[in-house]
């Protein structure tokens, strides 16, 4: 596998309380080229610290890939189309990939010129 040079690449996660959002945060963040496909998992079921409460809760998660260029676009579009108060984004480094799959990947996130 090829390496991706200087995490140019990334994987941005995050969750959402309905499979409808879901699709919703997955198609707006695609359609305005700030990821090249986005994944959705779930339901899962999420445990966490919330107000100093412990809580439980079925989520849909949804996987991102996009480059480390739009990154920066795609968590300002999750934070203003998401319902939650604080939402899940944590994004990973991609360290290696294909050649053609990191090119489609480009070639999908690029700005268009329109």
């Amino acid at each position: 596998m090829p390496e991706a040079q200087d995490t140019q690449y990334l994987a941005v996660m995050t969750t959402t309380d309905s499979e409808e959002r879901a699709r919703h945060l997955a198609a707006t963040a695609v359609g305005a080229r700030l990821a090249a496909c986005a994944q959705i998992d779930g339901p899962v079921t999420s445990v966490y610290r919330w107000q100093d409460e412990v809580r439980s809760d079925t989520e849909w998660r949804v996987l991102y890939k996009t480059t480390a260029d739009r990154y920066r676009e795609l968590e300002l579009r999750i934070k203003s189309e998401h319902t939650y108060e604080t939402p899940e984004i944590i994004a990973t480094p991609v360290t290696a990939g294909s050649d053609a799959y990191l090119a489609w990947l480009r070639a999908e996130t690029r700005v268009s010129r329109g």
